[in-house]
């Protein structure tokens, strides 16, 4: 997967955990927080995401994301194989 992909694994993600964005256009430059996920609903986000990619890494080494186009583009790094 790339980083489109996985971008929009995590907005299809951020969408079943926050059903208010349903009808709202979402891009790479948003931030979850910004889309008013607090921060059980972006662990749950973003584990989802994790889960789905078959990646192993700490939560702690997303909070360097801060919107979902850098979230994506550290999990495609990591998909591929590429240290953080």
């Amino acid at each position: 997967m790339n980083k489109d992909d996985i971008l929009e694994l995590i907005i299809k993600h951020a969408r079943e955990v926050l059903p208010s964005l349903d009808d709202r256009a979402l891009a790479g430059t948003d931030s979850l927080r910004d889309l008013g996920a607090n921060s059980m609903d972006r662990s749950e986000i973003v584990m989802m995401t994790l889960e789905t990619l078959d990646i192993d890494m700490p939560l702690a080494e997303t909070i360097k994301a801060s919107n979902m186009g850098e979230l994506a583009a550290l999990l495609a790094d990591r998909k591929a194989g590429t240290p953080a």
